[in-house]
Formats: structure tokens, C-alpha cells, sequence
């Protein structure tokens, strides 16, 4: 039979590593080429891994849950010759034959896999054979799975075997490799290794005749993605990764960059909370989900062409301030990988059935996990909703490459003063973080009041249109 391998794509962008979320495929599975096999998140999104060969699979050699390094082998395929035997499974994979590394296909020169919306990488990632100890005797014909996987050190080697990244991460938080149980191909030792290592180990019950009680199980709700200590461990780590890592990244990056200046106003939205009922009931938008966020979208939209210098970024390299004459409006979305902000390309072109339209589509691809890196670059402008949660109003932090970002807080029923008399209004409160070395006051000021005064009067959006 002849094995063919595929290994993590380069993602590209400065990524070097991604999770593996899910395998479609099993050992055993025939595949064809561009048939997705697994769902992989890297600090950008969940995408999508096609196989760029037919076949039937092999071996899966990492299982749901690891996060693998670019270049990594992750799935063998049988591309041709009799079937294999019984396939390892993913958590322990057991040696195969295979050609020596010599005689290994190469991938196609015409194609390389990549993950779905980047680029194609120049070169392949491929890693070299070590060499053996002087002396040593030289390798049999049949691979062990640290040649198969691209790590050609022997299995007694006396140094424990593990890649930088995970060395660094021991370093971290204080473990002795030589002290870590490996469970990687060859005992090659893996992240989770080295993080079962560090996790705070129960102390062992005394010899006595009546039976230890047994250890108190974590709530089957509560989802963690590190080991847990079994018995009365007080803490839980969780790693650090994806989504999350990649936006905590981006968070500091942005507050100790950019001088944020955040400013707010309270008002009476009661008259477009009334349009948002009219809408509803509008035949001509039957279908369409018309909601508060959309029309204070559209009056950010407004607000932007009265007051363009907003809609601006900060080019530290050049030294300039490049002026957006397009908005792609930001919408914050929560997920349960973290916050991600995808956004709507040429907003300010769209109609209100358009906008709505494409917010409703931003949303439900958000919930569902796969926006895709595309989506989250280029914004302009961004709008995130704290109301949803109950909260009044916040101090929202730039997002990267944008100089103002606006939080709508809760629409509650409050007294407030209308026509002379204290009624009960509906009444929010904006609020307008911007980047002071492009927003001055005076600028912040009147694209926040006018924000306000659309959403006061909704029939500027024709008038100020």
C-alpha cells in the first residue's frame, strides 16, 4: 500500500498553530479529493480542512481537542495497494509500515492544501530526519511513527523529546519534562502532557479498613478544556488558546496603543422603538427581522457621512491617518470561543431591507461558529450591544485598526421629561470610545449627538440622508 500524508496547512497571517475541533472521518473511510475531513479553529475562526488526494483513510494522528503546529502530520491516507489492517485510533497510534522518508510521495507541485480563506504557503513544511548518535545502528526499512510524523529522534534518546513551543510552556509553569509521562507518538511529549503534569495532584487516602469515600465529580454542565483535578481541588486552568488568545491579544495591544477617550449620552428613543413596531408590521418587509440594533446601525451610517473623519485609522508606519471612504460596519458578537467582530462590507451602499438582510446573516453565522477570517478584517466602524445583557452602558475598547467604536446600552422604561411633563420614555445610553490622536472632542462630540438625534427624531433618516 502507499501512504500519503497530510499535514496542517499554513494558515498564514502569523499563525502558527490551530485546534482540532472535529473529524468528519473515521479509519477506514474512503475520501476524494476536496472532501472535508475535520474542522480546525485557529486564532482567527473555525474552518475547514479539504484533503487534496483520494483514498481511504489510514490513521487520524491527533484526536478532537489537540492543537497542533503548522506542518504537523494529522491524517495518513491509503492512496493505493491492499487495504490497511486495523487502523489505530486516534489517542494511541501504533507503528505502520510505511516508505522510508526518501522514498515518501511528494505532495503535488500544482496544489497545496491550504485552509479555507488563506493563502497558499511558497514551501512546504517539511522537518528533517535527526541525525542518530555516532555509532548507532542504522534505521530499518520500516518507519516508527516519529519518522512518519516528521520527528526522527530514537524512543531511548535520554533528552525528553518535545517541540519548542511545549518546552517553553513547561518552562512556564514549572514542569520537569524528565518528570512527564509522555502519550505522543514515540513518546514524543505533547502540550496536554506537560499541562496533566503541572495540574495539582490529590493526595493519596490512608490505609484503613473502612473504604475512602469517593471523590466529588465536577457538575456534568460545567465544560472545561483542562485536566481536572479529581477529590476537593479548588481550581481549574484552562489553556489559553484560539479565539480567546487571539482577541486578549488584540485588547491590550489596542488599550496601551491607542489613547482611548470615551464619552456618553442618555435620550428619549421612544419614537424609533415605535418605528421598530411600524416596520414589523410593514408588508413591504415581511421576512425581515427589523430589530432596535438595525436602525441604530443605520443611524450610525447617517452619522458617519456628516461627520466622515470618523470613519479613519492610525498608520503608525507611514505616519498618517488614511481616511475610509466606505464603511464596513463591526458587529461585536459573543460565541463560546470569544468575542469576535465580523462585519458588513460597504454598509453605508446598503438599503434598510439590505442591512437587515446581512445583519441577519452576520448573526446567525456567528451563533453557528463559522464566520470566516474574512469577515472579521477590513472594518471601519464597530457597534457593540451590551444592552443584551442587562447592562446600561460601558466603556468599549477600539477594535485594532479602527479609530471609534459605539456601545448601545439597555432600552428601559424610565420618568423622563417630555412636552413638559415627566412621562415614562423609553430611554438608552450611548456610549463612544474613539482614538484621540485621530478624534479630537469636537469631532467624538457631534458624531455622538448626531447618532442621538437620529434615534431621538427617526425622521432624519430621511431628512439628513
Amino acid at each position: 500500500m502507499t501512504i500519503r500524508e497530510f499535514k496542517m496547512p499554513d494558515v498564514g497571517e502569523g499563525l502558527t498553530e490551530a485546534e482540532i475541533l472535529k473529524w468528519y472521518v473515521q479509519p477506514g473511510d474512503t475520501v476524494t479529493d476536496g472532501q472535508v475531513v475535520c474542522e480546525v479553529e485557529t486564532a482567527k475562526a473555525a474552518v475547514e480542512l479539504p484533503i487534496p488526494f483520494d483514498g481511504t483513510v489510514h490513521e487520524l494522528v491527533f484526536p478532537e481537542g489537540t492543537t497542533v503546529d503548522v506542518g504537523q502530520v494529522i491524517i495518513s491516507v491509503n492512496v493505493g495497494g491492499d487495504a490497511p489492517a486495523a487502523a489505530p485510533a486516534p489517542a494511541a497510534p501504533a507503528p505502520v509500515a510505511a516508505p522510508a522518508p526518501e522514498a515518501e510521495a511528494e505532495e503535488p507541485q500544482g496544489r497545496q492544501p491550504v485552509l479555507v480563506g488563506y493563502g497558499v504557503a511558497a514551501t512546504s513544511t517539511r522537518r528533517r530526519a535527526r541525525k542518530a548518535p555516532a555509532g548507532s545502528a542504522a534505521a530499518p526499512a520500516a518507519v516508527v511513527p516519529e519518522q512518519l510524523n516528521g520527528h526522527g529522534s530514537a524512543t531511548a534518546a535520554a533528552k525528553p523529546l518535545a517541540k519548542p513551543p511545549v518546552r517553553k510552556l513547561a518552562k512556564d509553569l514549572g514542569v520537569d519534562l524528565a518528570a512527564v509521562v509522555p502519550t505522543g507518538p514515540d513518546g514524543i511529549i505533547t502540550r496536554e502532557d506537560v499541562h496533566r503534569a503541572a495540574a495539582p495532584v490529590a493526595e493519596p487516602a490512608p490505609a484503613v479498613a473502612a473504604p475512602a469515600p469517593a471523590p466529588v465529580q465536577a457538575p456534568a454542565a460545567v465544560a472545561v478544556t483542562a485536566p481536572v483535578a479529581a477529590g476537593d481541588a479548588r481550581e481549574t486552568r484552562v489553556p489559553i488558546k484560539g479565539v480567546r488568545k487571539a482577541t486578549a491579544a488584540a485588547m491590550v495591544g489596542s488599550a496601551f496603543t491607542a489613547p482611548h477617550v470615551t464619552e456618553f449620552v442618555t435620550f428619549d428613543i421612544t419614537r424609533t422603538m415605535k418605528l421598530v413596531e411600524e416596520l414589523k408590521a410593514d408588508k413591504d418587509l415581511a421576512g425581515l427581522r427589523i430589530n432596535p440594533l438595525l436602525l441604530i446601525a443605520k443611524a450610525v451610517l447617517v452619522a458617519v457621512r456628516r461627520n466622515p473623519e470618523i470613519n479613519a485609522a492610525w498608520d503608525e508606519a507611514a505616519q498618517e491617518i488614511v481616511l475610509k471612504h466606505y464603511v464596513n460596519l463591526g458587529i461585536a458578537a459573543a460565541t463560546p470561543r470569544g468575542l469576535i467582530v465580523p462585519n458588513i462590507k460597504d454598509a453605508h451602499a446598503q438599503t434598510l431591507p439590505e442591512l437587515s438582510r446581512s445583519l441577519s446573516e452576520l448573526v446567525a453565522t456567528a451563533r453557528e461558529g463559522k464566520t470566516t477570517p474574512a469577515a472579521m478584517q477590513g472594518g471601519t466602524f464597530t457597534i457593540t450591544n451590551v444592552g443584551v445583557f442587562g447592562v446600561d452602558t460601558g466603556t468599549p475598547i477600539l477594535n485594532p485598526g479602527e479609530s471609534a467604536i459605539l456601545a448601545v446600552g439597555a432600552i428601559k422604561l424610565q420618568p423622563w421629561v417630555h412636552k413638559g411633563k415627566v412621562k415614562p420614555r423609553q430611554v438608552t445610553t450611548l456610549a463612544l470610545s474613539f482614538d484621540h490622536r485621530l478624534v479630537d472632542g469636537e469631532l467624538g462630540s457631534k458624531f455622538l449627538a448626531d447618532v442621538a438625534a437620529v434615534l431621538e427624531q427617526p425622521k432624519r433618516l430621511m431628512t439628513w440622508a
